[in-house]
């Protein structure tokens, strides 16, 4: 039996998720935020000099806010109000210096302003990066720092990416997908490509690799190395160079000239590792598995 108070009750009552609003309605500006693909359309794995870490410089309403990278210091315009990811919020005196030498930058040409705005703003992202610490929510950005490294070292150009030449007129780029903790190797071919599929398989002997095809018409073959999740920084950029000595092996076997190039290059400067300045503390813990791993004989679904 339904009163009469319950009667009124339930006639008052709003049609389901008409109170909530569905997007973001927080100040956002001081914030520092992780932004991704779902903001911005960019090339898969980002722009070489992004790390995917804002500061967010106006951010009163958070469909539009506007933010400089803390890694390439160029200011854009983010969408947040569907996705919203802030790790810290910077003091307000931080936020004037940036402020300033943004001006500063604006004002004066020359590459030693440019070079003073990129060393403060990536001096804010390790702090943040240390305060908050490794986990589900840094893990992606530090990932993104950490093969930038990778494609400075072995294929500098603009996207966050490394391209081989499988052959004169069959290129394959690899970048990370930092969500699913994934490199995938795209190509332009529709059909497998068997040469590709025999390379990378022996690269990565100890990881799952899967051939994807998309379900649209004309969708072409990509392939999935799947890379354990991280737990720790130290796992992660063990990870990390675990998939740089994959990266190697394909260049040297597909582009050997290349790879020689690259490898004097590294042998005189050595390899860049970002992440070494990123002082988190973790437990390195020495692990012994139980059982055979599955995928240490990979092979492609």
């Amino acid at each position: 039996m339904v009163s009469t108070t319950d009667t009124t009750f339930a006639a008052g009552l709003p049609e389901a998720m008409a109170d909530v609003p569905g997007v973001c309605e927080l100040p956002l500006t001081r914030a520092v935020v992780q932004y991704r693909d779902v903001h911005e359309v960019d090339v898969p794995g980002g722009r070489i000099q992004d790390i995917g870490l804002a500061l967010v410089l106006e951010g009163r309403y958070a469909a539009s806010a506007e933010v400089i990278d803390l890694g390439s210091t160029e200011v854009k315009v983010l969408d947040l109000s569907s996705e919203l990811v802030v790790l810290d919020w910077a003091y307000e005196p931080t936020m004037d210096h940036v402020v300033e030498l943004l001006r500063r930058r604006a004002t004066d040409p020359s590459l030693e302003s440019a070079a003073a705005l990129r060393r403060y703003c990536f001096q804010v992202a390790l702090r943040v990066l240390t305060r908050v610490g490794f986990g589900p929510l840094t893990r992606p950005t530090m990932l993104r720092i950490g093969f930038r490294d990778i494609c400075r070292d072995l294929d500098l150009h603009e996207g966050t990416s490394v391209r081989i030449a499988l052959a004169p007129s069959r290129i394959t780029r690899a970048h990370l997908d930092y969500d699913a903790n994934a490199l995938v190797f795209e190509t332009p071919a529709l059909e497998p490509d068997s040469q590709l599929e025999a390379a990378v398989l022996e690269a990565f002997p100890r990881h799952e690799v899967l051939r994807t095809i998309g379900t649209r018409e004309g969708s072409t073959v990509a392939y999935q190395v799947r890379l354990p999740y991280p737990v720790s920084l130290t796992e992660a950029r063990r990870e990390l160079a675990s998939v740089r000595r994959g990266l190697a092996r394909l260049l040297a076997r597909f582009e050997p000239e290349r790879f020689e190039a690259v490898e004097q290059q590294l042998g005189t400067f050595g390899v860049r590792e970002t992440l070494a300045q990123v002082p988190v503390r973790d437990v390195d813990l020495y692990t012994v598995p139980l059982r055979a791993s599955a995928d240490s004989s990979a092979t492609v679904h």
